[in-house]
């Protein structure tokens, strides 16, 4: 019965967002993209600000940029890699999905670290379980790649990290290509960043 309850509650909350996505969309926009909805995953949004007066993370438009400080204790800002494409994922130590998904993204990073394609895997510190299971998940999985820290959660929300994983694919010119929800493996990484500039 508790199944059937969880399982009501998730088809709930994302009939939530979609209803709330198509909301915010103009008369026209939401007549089109209810059109389209059984084809595409997710409702896009066609604003560059959004309600708080932040850059929006809509596909075609600029990444955000913003500065953090990483596990390791050095400040970076994704402005930091424009010239190179980059896969910004936001993830957290206890999600079944994000472990899934670390080996692919290391052994993708090892791959390609040297073609100009960096991955900025954002922690969603806010969220997770402590510094220590951070520093654990990450040394146990041999993670090399950039992790900054979201301590306050900010850029997650900036970002509409509603579930995680959430990736961006990036261009060289800071250009958001791709939003993917849920884990991504080697080929696919592959596959989203072989065409873009």
């Amino acid at each position: 019965m508790s199944k059937s309850i969880i399982s009501a509650a998730i088809v709930l909350l994302a009939l939530s967002i979609v209803i709330v996505n198509i909301y915010k969309l103009s008369p026209t926009e939401r007549t089109k993209e209810t059109a389209n909805s059984s084809t595409e995953e997710s409702v896009v949004v066609n604003e560059n600000i959004n309600q708080d007066g932040q850059l929006s993370v809509q596909e075609g438009s600029p990444a955000p940029d913003f500065e953090l400080t990483t596990l390791d204790g050095d400040t970076v800002k994704l402005s930091d890699y424009k010239g190179k494409k980059v896969i910004l994922n936001f993830w957290a130590s206890w999600c079944p999905p994000c472990v899934a998904e670390m080996p692919h993204m290391q052994q993708f990073y090892e791959d390609n670290k040297e073609n100009d394609i960096e991955i900025v895997a954002v922690n969603l510190t806010s969220l997770d379980k402590g510094m220590s299971e951070i520093k654990k998940f990450v040394d146990e999985n041999n993670l090399s790649f950039t992790i900054p820290l979201d301590k306050d959660g900010t850029i997650g929300i900036q970002y509409e990290t509603f579930s995680i994983p959430t990736s961006y694919i990036i261009d060289s010119n800071g250009i958001i290509i791709k939003k993917i929800v849920g884990p991504m493996n080697e080929a696919m990484m592959e596959d989203l960043t072989k065409n873009i500039d």
